[in-house]
């Protein structure tokens, strides 16, 4: 090794120490750079900001560096799913009488929950009086969609935004644990909670075991077995735990349904190929385009999914962010991005600002993409929402250490602004994969909301 004069070493030396004071006056002289830098998020941070009306690019930064997009990945599945299935399409729940079997047949309804198979199961008793004689055998079909264990194998097994994919959904394939201290210990309670009615979930259970950690387990035999940890639960409280069979859950909530009614069903089983019959009842969601609108509003990944996978006809889910993919080239948006699911969970989906920022400006635009979005309100410092003449509708994107916003910015009387923002530490992300709230997380969060905020004022300031 050749040894550096004394001098060029003293040299480097002196810019080594000049770095910290000269990143400080690059801030104190570009405004933009001042807030980032004042957000202490590490990692990386990129964004693009487009004049919608002439699809000029106002502002960028580090916007071909491609980064998880989260959630704000359905934005481009709702456009996806709009223009191949129809703002108009609704799924279909039927019931069929196939011989002596009575079929339950899902249709890849998204949003079916309790109440509406309440409905299913009250005309069925109907027609099933009508005709005279109970079914020999009752089943379910959940082949409309195929069979997904779970959308993100590496996240944790009992995230209820991570259940199982299937034809027959219902309550979002989740079930709702309720729990109460009282003299002789801990009563819990797994249900099929609707807005109306809560029936017991028999196809599942739980217990509280003595332990610290792991929070939960869980097994699946004849039920799907859960255990959750004595030390984590309070006086009493209540959560979500995913589905992962869930032909079998929706039928044996259909069966308590028509019981109550004074049908009595047999056990379900699960069928894989859907005889021929006739139709005694059905249910249809209520349209594509309102599904979308509370799909970008609550952000549900299980909803991204089944109308990514009703969209393209595939087999699983990579394929069908494939097919998403071909679509979004055949847009005129060729590179930028790479797709593997329809909800923005896997962490291996990548887009740059600069082509999100291009697809709300264009395709969405073009699409009616803004209605569907929800309105972002101004947060003081204390997070208490705030006045203001800046009308902000667009899509989040959450993992943990990262946090995205995409969608449009416009002051009253000025122009309006197609954006992406999209801020990630991909090495505390892949640390903490699939871990709910690791530790620093929420405070990073608010901390990358707040510069989105700051972000687009600036820019509105300007329009």
């Amino acid at each position: 090794m050749t040894a550096l004069p004394r001098r060029q070493v003293l040299a480097g030396l002196g810019l080594m120490a000049l770095a910290p004071r000269l990143a400080r006056a690059q801030a104190a002289a570009d405004p933009v750079e001042a807030l980032i830098a004042a957000a202490q998020l590490g990692g990386a941070v990129g964004f693009a900001v487009i004049d919608t009306a002439t699809g000029a690019l106002l502002a960028e930064r580090q916007a071909d560096l491609a980064m998880a997009p989260a959630s704000t990945l359905k934005s481009v599945t709702a456009l996806y799913a709009l223009d191949r299935l129809g703002p108009a399409h609704r799924f279909a729940t039927r019931v069929i009488r196939a011989g002596e079997m009575l079929i339950l047949a899902g249709g890849g309804d998204p949003v079916l929950d309790t109440d509406a198979l309440d409905e299913l199961a009250a005309a069925t008793v109907a027609a099933e009086t009508a005709a005279g004689g109970a079914p020999q055998h009752f089943a379910v079909w959940g082949g409309a969609l195929p069979r997904i264990d779970r959308l993100d194998p590496a996240q944790d097994a009992h995230l209820p935004y991570n259940p199982s994919v299937s034809g027959m959904i219902l309550n979002f394939n989740r079930v709702h644990l309720d729990w109460r201290r009282g003299d002789q210990g801990y009563r819990l309670s797994l249900q099929a909670r609707g807005r109306r009615l809560s029936p017991r979930a028999y196809t599942a259970s739980i217990a509280a075991v003595e332990r610290k950690l792991p929070l939960f387990t869980y097994e699946s035999g004849k039920l799907e077995s859960w255990t959750i940890a004595r030390a984590s639960l309070g006086k009493s409280g209540s959560r979500w735990l995913p589905v992962r069979r869930p032909e079998l859950y929706a039928g044996d909530v259909f069966q308590t349904l028509c019981r109550a009614r004074g049908l009595v069903l047999p056990t379900p089983e699960v069928i894989e190929l859907l005889p021929e019959g006739a139709e005694l009842a059905w249910h249809e969601s209520q349209p594509l385009r309102d599904i979308i609108h509370d799909m970008m509003e609550y952000s549900t990944n299980l909803t991204a999914e089944t109308i990514g996978l009703a969209a393209s006809g595939a087999g699983d889910i990579p394929a069908s962010a494939a097919a998403m993919a071909d679509w979004l080239r055949g847009q005129g948006i060729e590179t930028g991005f790479s797709f593997h699911d329809h909800s923005g969970l896997s962490p291996r989906n990548r887009v740059t600002a600069r082509t999100m920022a291009r697809l709300i400006a264009g395709p969405g635009a073009a699409g009616g993409l803004k209605p569907l979005m929800k309105p972002i309100p101004l947060r003081d410092a204390k997070g208490r929402k705030q006045p203001s003449d800046i009308a902000i509708a667009a899509k989040t994107g959450t993992l943990n250490f990262v946090s995205n916003l995409a969608g449009y910015a416009q002051r009253t009387g000025g122009r309006e602004l197609a954006f992406a923002i999209l801020a990630g530490d991909e090495a505390r992300r892949a640390a903490t994969e699939g871990q709910e709230l690791p530790e620093g997380v929420m405070a990073w969060t608010k901390r990358a909301k707040r510069l989105q905020q700051a972000l687009i004022e600036h820019w509105c300031a300007g329009a």
